[in-house]
């Protein structure tokens, strides 16, 4: 569940991220809970990047979806106060174009990140967030040189430049967490019971289980900023980055 479906839904966003419109049928509406599609591009949240918003359009009528609540099923929530379509009705759904692609290509950009101190610092990730177009991400890093930043932007930005390939794909668990490295965080966040693993894997640089969406190449990404490396910890590093 939540690769290819959760409950009851198809998960459209993470067969095409490029999607961005599409029609489907209500399965479920509730006033506390939401409204449960069989098919959804609408991203639910996870892994640090935040849920998409846009909209359900259905005879005449416009239902604005600002968040998502998972459990058994995927609920969409809509704006409070905006009407919801009854059981059975086909719908057209709609994300929001600027706010999924700046973060689609935000999270990209925390993967070339993330892959380049890896690589040339051999830290692991302890912490992150993004927001559409700025990030941050937290790094169990002791030392670093004195022109950290400067170094760190430049290495960043060869990699964006190369204009990578990144692809997705999804594994058995044994096959998946065979993979070398494939656990980039300083701790294990895969469900124990988790038995399909979707890998994200910009070419030549980084390859790690992630659930989010990403653009297909690197130089997609445009150019990231580092913004800020701030201690947060004896040995904790917090590195924000931007969009430029």
């Amino acid at each position: 569940m939540g690769v290819t479906h959760h409950g009851r839904t198809e998960r459209l966003d993470l067969a095409d991220p490029t999607l961005r419109d599409w029609t489907c049928t209500v399965l479920a509406a509730d006033a506390e809970q939401g409204i449960v599609l069989d098919r959804s591009a609408f991203y639910p949240g996870g892994g640090g990047q935040p849920p998409d918003h846009g909209v359900l359009l259905w005879q005449g009528v416009q239902t604005r979806i600002t968040g998502t609540r998972k459990g058994d099923d995927l609920w969409l929530i809509p704006a409070e106060g905006d009407p919801l379509p009854p059981v059975g009705t086909q719908v057209a759904g709609a994300v929001e174009d600027t706010r999924r692609t700046l973060l689609m290509r935000t999270h990209s950009g925390l993967h070339v990140l993330c892959g380049v101190v890896f690589r040339d610092f051999g830290a692991l990730v302890t912490g992150g967030n993004m927001e559409p177009g700025e990030a941050r991400m937290d790094f169990n890093l002791p030392e670093v040189p004195a022109d950290f930043k400067a170094r760190l932007e430049e290495l960043v930005n060869f990699e964006v430049g190369a204009d990578r390939q990144v692809v997705t794909r999804v594994l058995g668990r044994d096959e998946a967490l065979a993979l070398p490295d494939i656990i980039r965080t300083q701790s294990n966040l895969i469900p124990a019971d988790e038995q399909e693993i979707r890998i994200v894997d910009i070419v030549g640089l980084d390859v790690q289980a992630d659930g989010g969406t990403h653009v297909a190449t690197t130089s997609q990404i445009g150019k990231l900023q580092i913004v800020k490396v701030e201690s947060k910890g004896k040995a904790n590093r917090r590195v924000r980055v931007r969009l430029a």
